[in-house]
């Protein structure tokens, strides 16, 4: 099928494969991955700065799984939903679950830190110093530093009948004080709040001079703890405990009343800090006094509460690596690879007529996507430019190319997506900057995310018959963001095939214009035709199978989650189709389970680069067709954005990512982790023999 008639979402065909006791629960999937994650921290095979950093990350992952799922789940609970979800739990039933899986992740967090890596830090030479193991240098440095650079900025709010509980950030540090006594008015309060501003560090620095070590570093939370009686002159401190509230962070835009998405976004943003709360963190000294206190001020219940042994927010301490100049703590640095075609220092127009490059990333550098968009910007030959942005960063080479491109009278045209999460700002920013230097703006589809990743270069070319116009087009499974382009796994293709340009063309009209949507030649597009191509091509595989013929399907994402999909792969299991998943976070598929699904294999690949990229590939007779993609199989990515799964046309750029992209990680047996049935992960068996790494193997291939 590859007539782009749109697919419109409705019930799930009934079929046996559907029962809810046949999917996993989507949030518990989410946990289970950062339970890999937090398994990194705990290696001791693991450079120490790099446990921590993973550390950090569990905690960065928690905070957004807050804001944005159990927010989700929390409103369907408030507006008294009863809908269920493919694995048969209520709302109120998952959160039951989650509240008992989060405090159980978050202890470990804790008992790691302190027990684990704190003690490791301290025989490395880098040091946390406690408030009761200060010296009385320490002290008074201490002291003064607080004097002179922290009270300064501090409001305290003493709370009484003048004084309300204040509005309280999203994800901020703030310290809850009990008092007793009068102020200089004659005031008595037995309570006040101490924001801390963000401009402050969470973690300072000692000078080498105080510390019996190479690096020394206080909390900004002992700091205000040892010297909060500063602030209350003549009352006597009781108790500061800090604390930290997560609210709910997803913007609400009623896309079909709006009338102006970038003005109605901008509205928003500000409110996103003070949306409702949905988790408490509190230190493990908290009196329950102030505890429940505090949960009534927020709405939130008991289990919404988390108490830590340490500091609340364990993000800010990602920190520290940056600040440790100690390399033998740290992964071995890598140097990208070029591809041969690009080596040769010629313009990379020349290098693309010659044949399709395939870019994998970050193996192999970004920067020729780079160059390619800066060349772009001052070629005298070239008349258009065309890109997809979904997440770019602040400060964007490619962007600045962006703007050139346009001052030096290119055509530019940005599909700019306003509600890519957390970036919203950002790309606003962009946009408006764009639109400054003459470039079309536009904001996609109304109700569609735009998240295929595409650029289209339109450039006069001269011929044997005169000149024509010819199209450079760059198709990728990640964003254009030059600093993920460093940690995240990702295939980019580079091509002047006529065929796909025409595609990439056609779907650069349907975001820009109105009109009926014309049939693509090679991609698969969301919402059109993707989900449809993905459940042909697995039926073909059933089919196959079933003729006595070989059936094989192997792919690579980051979530699987969509139920026809997964029911097709159940069907295709049973028909004797041999199935390998690489799935890095959740999914919902129950591999291994007799009758059902024994012939699929689900593995999660985690190590110091985030997989990231979406491969799809069906034997097909022999043919051995592959897609790369930027949508995972999830119902958001198949029916309500707007994605491409596009295919390797040169057999030899195939091979590589067969090879490169499923294979090696299949072979995997150091950083990858079988799926149970039940949805439990254990670590692959080490082979004594050879053990392999996919990454490790990955950067040696693909070195300079």
């Amino acid at each position: 099928m590859t007539s782009n008639t749109v697919i419109m979402r409705g019930n799930v065909p009934p079929s046996p494969y559907n029962r809810p006791e046949n999917f996993l629960n989507r949030e518990l999937g989410i946990l289970a991955f950062n339970r890999r994650v937090l398994a990194q921290a705990k290696n001791p095979r693991k450079p120490l700065l790099e446990r921590l950093r993973f550390l950090c990350i569990v905690s960065s992952n928690l905070d957004e799984f807050f804001e944005i799922r159990v927010a989700g789940l929390k409103e369907q609970v408030k507006l008294h939903s009863e809908a269920i979800s493919t694995d048969g739990l209520t709302a109120r039933e998952a959160l039951q679950r989650i509240s008992e899986e989060a405090h159980a992740l978050v202890d470990e967090q804790y008992d790691l830190f302190n027990n684990d890596l704190v003690p490791h830090l301290e025989e490395a030479g880098i040091k946390f110093f406690r408030r009761g193991s200060w010296t009385e240098a320490q002290h008074a440095w201490i002291k003064d530093y607080f004097l002179r650079e922290v009270m300064p900025v501090l409001t305290p709010i003493g709370l009484d009948p003048s004084h309300p509980f204040p509005r309280v950030l999203n994800k901020s540090l703030n310290f809850a004080v009990e008092l007793e006594g009068k102020d200089a008015f004659g005031r008595s309060s037995d309570a006040a709040i101490v924001q801390a501003p963000r401009v402050l560090p969470r973690v300072i620095r000692l000078p080498k001079h105080l510390c019996d070590c190479e690096y020394g570093f206080v909390f900004f939370s002992s700091v205000l703890h040892e010297f909060v009686g500063e602030l209350f002159a003549g009352m006597h401190v009781l108790g500061c405990y800090q604390f930290r509230v997560t609210r709910n962070s997803d913007l609400f835009v009623d896309e079909e009343e709006v009338k102006n998405l970038r003005t109605q976004i901008q509205g928003e943003l500000p409110q996103r800090h003070f949306g409702d709360a949905v988790r408490l963190e509190i230190a493990d000294n908290c009196s329950e006094t102030m505890a429940g206190f505090l949960l009534s001020q927020f709405g939130l219940e008991p289990s919404d509460l988390y108490r830590v042994n340490g500091p609340v927010n364990l993000v800010r301490l990602m920190q520290i690596p940056d600040q440790v100049a100690r390399n033998d703590l740290k992964f071995k640095p890598f140097q990208p690879g070029i591809p041969k075609p690009l080596q040769k220092n010629r313009a990379l127009f020349d290098a693309i007529r010659a044949g399709d490059i395939l870019l994998h990333h970050p193996y192999q550098s970004f920067m020729p996507v780079i160059e390619l968009l800066n060349q772009a910007a001052d070629d005298p030959h070239v008349v258009a430019i065309k890109m997809t942005v979904y997440r770019t960063g602040t400060d964007s080479v490619l962007m600045q190319s962006l703007i050139r491109a346009a001052q030096n009278g290119k055509e530019v045209t940005v599909v700019v997506e306003l509600m890519a999460r957390f970036d919203e700002e950002a790309n606003i920013g962009w946009a408006t900057k764009l639109e400054e230097v003459g470039a079309h703006v536009v904001y996609g589809v109304v109700g569609y995310k735009t998240h295929a990743k595409m650029l289209m270069i339109v450039r006069r070319e001269d011929s044997k018959g005169g000149s024509h116009l010819r199209r450079y087009v760059h198709l990728g499974t990640g964003n254009y963001h030059p600093k993920t382009a460093r940690l995240y796994s990702d295939f980019g293709l580079l091509t002047c095939n006529e065929e796909i340009g025409a595609d990439v063309n056609e779907v650069f009209k349907q975001l820009t214009g109105l009109g009926r949507a014309e049939s693509l030649k090679h991609l698969w597009q969301a919402p059109f035709t993707l989900h449809a191509n993905i459940l042909v091509a697995i039926r073909n595989e059933i089919a196959a199978a079933r003729d006595g013929k070989r059936g094989r399907i192997m792919a690579k994402m980051n979530s699987l989650l969509e139920p026809e999909v997964i029911a097709a792969l159940y069907e295709a299991s049973q028909a004797g189709v041999r199935i390998d998943l690489i799935v890095r976070g959740v999914c919902a598929l129950r591999p291994g389970i007799k009758g059902l699904s024994e012939n699929i294999r689900v593995r999660s690949v985690i190590g110091r680069i985030l997989e990231h990229h979406r491969i799809f590939y069906f034997y097909a007779g022999g043919e051995e067709k592959v897609y790369l993609s930027s949508a995972d199989w999830m119902d958001r990515n198949f029916f309500r954005r707007i994605e491409l799964a596009f295919p390797l046309v040169d057999k030899k750029l195939k091979r590589r990512v067969i090879s490169e992209g499923l294979r090696i990680y299949l072979a995997d047996n150091l950083q990858s982790w079988e799926m149970e049935g039940n949805g439990n992960y254990h670590p692959r068996r080490v082979s004594r023999t050879r053990p392999r790494s996919s990454q490790s193997e990955l950067i040696d291939l693909l070195k300079p």
